[in-house]
């Protein structure tokens, strides 16, 4: 059904109606890793609900108020958003249905559309109060999956049902088609929002606070038999060897493009990169795959993920075969990685770095939070014995304990990456023991920053401002470029990042963003389309562009002294790693050299590129297909047609489609010799 003859046909009778007398009060508390973050309140009177919702994590988070007036059948007549989104960014949207027309405004558009009843609208800075909303009217609608406004179809799947100490049994649905993750939700039995539940975060009633273990595993269990069963259905594996037919190499040694070639591959191998018409015959159990002239790149690296159940499928539709976790739940990485070498669950290769953070107001709350700096020590010795690969640091550990945990990890074989912890410097740290400076701005703040302003706050983000009058040719920043080539520092820029900080406009589609965004859920696309840091006047506006143009000018600078830039983006989907090397470019790479910095260049940094790193006779199968040529733009990465994880190959239009996204080319034809094995 469209959304015009579901605007035109109206809603049958929602299961729970509200009464006009009655009156109560919904207060939940926002947990991330077992940390009070923030506050939910919805105030019931009637029709009318009043929301407040605060959150504070690391010193961001949106804080805002909502008044919503809804029908007798719980449907939003008016619905309005006032406040400050998660950087600061001011909100003020409202939608509303009157006189047969539904308008809305917000940060990402305008709109207007005749409808004879009200629809269900997918508010662009709400709270999870409208998860409550979309649920109950769902709920009502035979199929559990309706149109709504501005655009989109989303779905209310029941799963099973929840004890609730003290309560009737509640309900868990999985909500899918706003976001590019679903939402775990349960109802109580009043038919009211219960929690909400994902990752390492819990929205939950107030008073229940205890449930949090229990419904972050169960949150897991569900996404995890979601992940392996699309895992069944997208994953293939072909008995015998596989032929790619009329294709050309991508050398990310010579930066060119080989002669049409055929590449064979065997149990995830590599076993012949042949020169088209030099095959000769071949056994009749392959299986031959039409390249139809395209390119091969090696598979791609995110040098800075944070991992999630989700994440795996995101990345391999854009052709990354291989990550570095900056930073995650111990417990969860370990376990993932273990099923995604199995084969159980999709996903890149990952590396993982071992995270720790210091004891303060500004803590980030995962890995590990040492009390002292023997328990830091204790903490390496545990991510050496554990397989990690380095240590991460963050904004709040104590300077003066960053030379002991350097030690402890080079004693180990573990390098040391991270933040600048706050009151230090990039200087301090290279001499303290650091490997590798992550984040730009990182980097780029001890040239703008007094000793005394505190980086655990935004203000290590929104300081880029500042940049737009920094002079490059300044003795600071020689200073710091001579250290990193004296000590071979390398640096994870994650510049694609900082572009959607600061030249996210209200309204408008980020530059990074223009080539995908449109086929993106409803959602999704409407999140993009905001400002993320307050523009009081043209001045500030201009002052963060400003900033970021000087972004690429070190990125240029650090290329040109050799310092070895690793991709990351702080993400966990490809679409950003696309949008990370068109930066380079940006900042004068040649797009030859953009793609070796993604591919051979962070494999050789990791140690693997005897493995990895290149398409040659003996290394792992990691590759993906394009139709263009990406050694002349680089844009022609982002229409990826199929990608090859070792023994599996994945067509990414399968992929997004099972994700609500509209593919962006199509797959390549397969003439199959055998069937396909399963999964497991």
């Amino acid at each position: 059904m469209t959304i015009k003859h579901m605007l035109l046909a109206g809603f049958a009778a929602a299961t729970v109606s509200l009464s006009a007398a009655q009156a109560e009060t919904l207060k939940f508390t926002l947990l991330q890793s077992n940390e009070n973050v923030g506050h939910l309140t919805g105030e019931i009177d009637g029709n009318t609900v009043k929301v407040d919702y605060f959150v504070d994590q690391n010193g961001r988070g949106p804080k805002h108020a909502e008044t919503l007036r809804l029908n007798k059948d719980g449907i939003p007549l008016f619905w309005s958003v006032d406040g400050t989104s998660l950087m600061g960014g001011p909100v003020a949207e409202q939608y509303e249905w009157k006189n047969g027309t539904a308008t809305w405004h917000s940060q990402a558009d305008d709109g207007a559309v005749k409808a004879a009843a009200p629809g269900i609208y997918i508010v662009n800075d709400g709270s999870p109060w409208s998860l409550d909303v979309y649920a109950r009217a769902l709920l009502s609608d035979a199929d559990r999956s309706i149109d709504v406004l501005p655009a989109g179809r989303i779905r209310l799947e029941e799963l099973q049902k929840l004890k609730i100490k003290g309560q009737a049994d509640g309900t868990v649905y999985r909500l899918s088609g706003i976001n590019m993750a679903p939402d775990y939700i349960a109802l109580a039995a009043d038919g009211h929002l219960f929690a909400k539940f994902s990752g390492t975060s819990v929205v939950v009633r107030e008073g229940f606070e205890g449930m949090e273990a229990e419904l972050l595993k169960l949150g897991a269990k569900l996404e995890s038999e979601r992940a392996e069963a699309l895992q069944t259905r997208l994953a293939h594996r072909f008995d015998g060897p596989v032929r790619i037919r009329n294709v050309r190499v991508f050398d990310p040694k010579s930066g060119e493009l080989g002669v049409p070639s055929t590449v064979v591959m065997m149990d995830g191998r590599i076993t012949g990169v042949l020169p088209l018409g030099s095959e000769g015959d071949y056994s009749a159990d392959q299986t031959v795959i039409d390249g139809e002239g395209g390119t091969l790149v090696p598979g791609l690296h995110d040098m800075h993920s944070h991992t999630t159940l989700t994440s795996g499928l995101y990345y391999l539709a854009a052709g990354v075969t291989s990550t570095r976790d900056m930073g995650n739940s111990n417990s969860f990485l370990l376990d993932l990685m273990s099923k995604i070498e199995t084969g159980d669950l999709a996903g890149p290769r990952i590396t993982p770095a071992g995270f720790m953070e210091g004891r303060s107001p500004y803590s980030e709350n995962r890995g590990f939070v040492p009390e002292t700096p023997e328990k830091a020590v204790e903490a390496v010795n545990w991510y050496a014995d554990h397989g990690y690969w380095q240590i991460k640091i963050y904004n709040s550990m104590n300077p003066d304990w960053v030379p002991a945990i350097a030690e402890a990890a080079h004693k180990r074989g573990l390098t040391v990456t991270g933040h600048v912890p706050a009151f230090s410097t990039a200087n301090r740290s290279i001499e303290d023991g650091y490997s590798e400076i992550t984040h730009i701005n990182q980097l780029m703040l001890g040239w703008l920053l007094s000793p005394e302003e505190d980086t655990r706050t935004p203000l290590r983000l929104t300081a880029m401002a500042r940049a737009a009058k920094l002079d490059l040719n300044t003795e600071p920043v020689k200073h710091t470029i001579d250290l990193m080539r004296k000590n071979h520092i390398a640096h994870d820029p994650t510049a694609v990042i900082l572009e959607r900080l600061m030249l996210s406009r209200a309204g408008a589609v980020p530059p990074g963003d223009v080539d995908y965004l449109e086929h993106m859920p409803i959602g999704y696309q409407r999140y993009r389309k905001r400002s993320f840091v307050k523009l009081a006047d043209q001045a500030a506006d201009d002052a963060y562009r400003g900033g970021f143009q000087r972004i690429l000018d070190t990125l240029a600078l650090l290329h040109k002294n050799g310092i070895r830039l690793l991709p990351g983006t702080d993400d966990t989907t490809g679409f950003t790693v696309h949008r990370e090397l068109e930066l380079y470019t940006l900042a004068g790479l040649s797009p030859a050299e953009a793609l070796r910095l993604g591919t051979l260049g962070c494999a050789e940094y990791l140690g693997n590129d005897k493995d990895l790193g290149s398409i040659e006779r003996g290394k792992r199968s990691d590759f993906f297909l394009v139709p263009g040529d990406p050694t002349k733009d680089i844009r022609a990465i982002k229409t990826v047609r199929m990608v090859v994880r070792g023994d599996t190959v994945y067509f990414p239009t399968e992929i997004y489609d099972a994700l609500s996204i509209e593919p962006f080319t199509t797959a390549p034809t397969v003439t199959a010799a055998t069937a396909e094995r399963g999964t497991q």
